[in-house]
């Protein structure tokens, strides 16, 4: 059999690695289809759904809303399983591949079959590929670095997570357009056409990325050792607090489409369907990170060291503001009244702010805070906050919703509700912050040649 050289360590360097870009319009593509995908679901559940004999098979709106933070959470609690495959047995780059193909034949799915079993195939199966690949992916980024280019790190993962929103801006702009006028099985066709993209560029970048090998026994041996323990003890409650941020942050894929129903869409000159405003997000996004990264930033550390636990906390403070806003446009609905979008607009402002630092900080914080054999472990550590915000949203709806699946609370009090949640995560968050001692773990480089790898890898 014919023999690859893989590199298994990052050469020293000051340079970008090679295989960043490989690594980057994987990400980019792979998000247009999550995006593009879970951005539609709560229209399709609540407007789309069929029977088998092609009837009617619609949800209520807290019932979608429900199903819709259920998929969520389990896109963002598989890492976990993700994480110990590669950790443990295949590594990144075998584990991002296989699960893939997962990944693909769930919108394949998807796009097939617009009844109540291929929502639940196509969602399982995004699932398990999504988010099995979430942890590896982010870690695979941190790998191609070592300590001479480590001044980079900040700069790609900002990077990274801006081809994230090129991505899912595109996408939830065009699907919903898509979705209004050829129907499901097309909106959900060109999400996984991009995904089965992702994939191709993904492997054909696998001769110019750093392949670290799976740590077998010694992750198990890292995991408890007094130093895993710390780290995987000081990172659970840390990230057990942002997780509120997520509750709040990923109800704009649905709470927010719903309000958007009962609000003057035209705005800017343009007719906006309710599930477009989404794409304001993404678009942000692309804004706010060299704004935030080469300015804002700056110009505050000035004033105040700005660490990164600095930074989530005052994103999860800004967090408030965004359903106290959301409360205040409901209540002008409640009396009758049909406020522009513009003001949902100023919202996604407010809440995109939050998310640069809060998301994008603990992206990086994860990868840094990791011990060198747990890098995919921790990462889904992160997100499986995000799972969890997702939970708490879950158990929220299935606890107001009667026997007909309709919400016994207003959407005021809803709105209210999660407000005084955020207030107090946030609060709890700054002691914590204040106590917590960083260390930062990064990939040894390799003065020495690349190791032979069987091609069976490629």
């Amino acid at each position: 059999m014919a023999k690859r050289t893989y590199l298994e360590a990052p050469l020293p360097s000051k340079e970008m690695p090679k295989g960043i870009p490989y690594i980057i319009s994987n990400e980019c593509a792979e998000r247009f289809s999550y995006y593009g995908m879970s951005g539609i679901l709560f229209i399709f559940m609540t407007k789309y759904l069929l029977l088998s004999d092609g009837s009617s098979d619609t949800m209520t709106e807290t019932k979608a809303r429900y199903y819709t933070h259920l998929f969520i959470m389990g896109v963002y609690a598989f890492p976990l399983i993700g994480a110990l495959i590669s950790d443990i047995f295949l590594g990144k780059y075998r584990t991002i591949i296989a699960l893939s193909i997962v990944y693909c034949l769930g919108h394949l799915a998807l796009a097939l079959n617009v009844t109540r079993f291929g929502l639940l195939v196509g969602c399982l199966l995004i699932v398990i590929g999504s988010g099995g690949i979430k942890p590896c992916v982010s870690a695979h980024v941190g790998d191609q670095f070592g300590k001479t280019n480590e001044h980079l790190l900040t700069k790609v993962f900002g990077w990274f997570y801006f081809s994230i929103n090129v991505g899912s801006c595109i996408s939830m702009w065009l699907i919903p357009k898509v979705l209004d006028k050829y129907g499901p099985h097309a909106a959900f066709g060109i999400p996984g056409i991009f995904m089965l993209l992702a994939t191709i560029a993904f492997w054909m970048g696998r001769h110019k990325f750093v392949h670290i090998r799976p740590g077998g026994f010694g992750f198990v041996k890292e995991c408890f050792s007094g130093d895993g323990l710390r780290v995987m003890g000081r990172l659970v409650s840390l990230f057990a607090m942002v997780s509120m941020f997520f509750c709040l942050f990923d109800q704009t894929h649905s709470a927010w489409v719903e309000q958007a129903k009962h609000m003057n869409l035209h705005w800017l000159g343009i007719d906006w369907l309710p599930s477009q405003m989404q794409a304001v997000n993404p678009f942000l996004i692309l804004v706010f990170i060299p704004l935030f990264t080469y300015i804002l930033y700056p110009k505050v550390n000035r004033v105040i060291r700005l660490t990164p636990l600095r930074k989530i906390s005052f994103g999860l403070f800004l967090t408030v503001l965004t359903f106290a806003l959301c409360a205040w446009l409901q209540m002008r609905i409640d009396g009758g009244e049909k406020p522009s979008i513009g003001w949902q607009a100023l919202d996604y402002v407010i809440m995109t702010a939050a998310e640069v630092m809060v998301s994008i900080t603990c992206l990086e914080f994860a990868y840094t805070q990791a011990p060198r054999k747990m890098k995919s472990f921790i990462m889904s550590f992160y997100l499986l906050a995000i799972a969890l915000g997702n939970g708490i949203t879950v158990l929220v709806n299935g606890v107001i919703q009667d026997e007909s699946g309709n919400s016994i609370i207003s959407e005021v009090q809803y709105y209210w509700l999660f407000t005084g949640m955020m207030l107090c995560a946030a609060i709890i968050f700054v002691p914590f912050a204040l106590r917590y001692k960083m260390r930062n773990y990064i990939q040894e480089e390799a003065p020495a040649e690349p190791q032979e790898e069987s091609a069976a890898e490629g």
